[in-house]
């Protein structure tokens, strides 16, 4: 199988979808594997060292598209990249289509298969594709809200950790999962003063439990919502429906009720965002101030720390790449129940029920199991 990498083009976007590391793998699994130029370069990865890992550099993503049996990336394909897929091509990347009718009515009509890091499962009901960039993400939402809690970059000047004499920042994370705990360690570490809100009560005990009851575990109701937001120095959106919209848990109205200088970092962004006021942002204009709070909206955080990043994502794709270049996407699929569950679109079909539930009044999606996608 020829294994094509393409240079990310979204904003401030500089992880690359293989290392010269996993490169090597396909290699020794007898793939021939086409780099375009300079995709790696800015977090070190240069074309010398792909090309010592046995890849052959290309100059244009138009010709990684062309040549290319699967395509491997890291964000989701923008627009012209959409354009250039065909049928009989496998797609393997973050997708997130939920919120995007573009890029899902593009994917549709390329009729290729596209497989969606964000929705493969494990044994255990996770999301392990998605769980590296979730920690990364959780971990910078904390850097992300100290930065914008100081004075200078609009926020109301207090510091999460507190000095001798003065109280710590508090911080609210709407959420217990990956991202959650993440952004918890995180935020501990810098003597803020945490709240968890959950729905899963298992999971709080969880929680308090690794935290020895030093983490304020709080059932998750719209009362505790309102209660705790309305107190929080920092908030962090952290929830989390599998290859769903993303629920609106932040009413225009608890933003109202914020304490002016406070912070909001919406993690849950990729899947339309969990707060009412929320809009993707970039690296480039990472905030805006919506009454007189701040709003960290970065669609790509994790492309921030793009190397360590770059890193963790390919330790967790790499085995389920392999499979399917060594097996094809059909067999790979048929044969792992957790990878299929990764099949988004095929053949112009949508074969993830929540992206139709999610798109279906302003799309005309055709919804096929993807079972029986596979079969057509």
């Amino acid at each position: 199988m020829i294994v094509g990498v393409p240079k990310e083009i979204k904003n401030h976007e500089y992880r690359v979808g293989l290392t010269p590391a996993a490169v090597q793998e396909f290699i020794n699994n007898g793939h021939d594997v086409i780099v375009q130029m300079h995709a790696g370069a800015s977090i070190g990865f240069t074309d010398e060292l792909y090309q010592a890992a046995g890849a052959h550099i290309i100059e244009s993503a138009e010709e990684i598209f062309e040549r290319a049996d699967m395509i491997i990336k890291v964000k989701e394909p923008q627009p012209n990249e959409c354009k250039m897929l065909r049928e009989g091509q496998t797609l393997y990347t973050y997708l997130h289509l939920a919120p995007d009718p573009v890029q899902t009515q593009l994917l549709v009509e390329s009729k290729a298969t596209c497989i969606a890091y964000e929705t493969v499962t494990d044994n255990r009901g996770a999301l392990p594709l998605l769980a590296p960039m979730s920690e990364v993400a959780g971990r910078m939402s904390i850097q992300a809200g100290a930065h914008y809690l100081e004075k200078a970059h609009g926020g109301s000047g207090t510091l999460l950790g507190g000095v001798p004499g003065v109280a710590p920042g508090k911080v609210l994370i709407i959420g217990g999962g990956v991202v959650g705990l993440n952004a918890a360690k995180m935020a501990m570490g810098l003597g803020a003063d945490v709240t968890i809100l959950d729905r899963s009560l298992n999971r709080l005990r969880e929680l308090d439990d690794m935290f020895n009851g030093r983490l304020h575990t709080v059932f998750s109701t719209a009362d505790a919502i309102d209660y705790y937001s309305s107190r929080a120095d920092l908030v962090v959106g952290a929830v989390l429906v599998p290859g769903a919209a993303a629920p609106k848990l932040l009413t225009r109205e608890h933003i109202k009720n914020m304490k002016p200088g406070s912070v909001l970092v919406d993690v849950a962004i990729d899947q339309g965002g969990c707060f009412e006021t929320s809009k993707a942002t970039t690296h480039q204009e990472p905030v805006y101030i919506v009454d007189d709070v701040v709003h960290y909206c970065v669609a790509n955080m994790p492309g921030g720390v793009a190397r360590t990043s770059t890193m963790a994502l390919n330790n967790a794709t790499l085995p389920f790449g392999l499979a399917i270049a060594n097996k094809g996407p059909k067999q790979a699929m048929l044969d792992d129940a957790h990878l299929l569950k990764g099949l988004n679109v095929h053949k112009g079909f949508v074969t993830y029920k929540a992206v139709v539930d999610a798109l279906g009044d302003s799309l005309n999606l055709q919804y096929k199991d993807a079972l029986d996608a596979l079969a057509f």
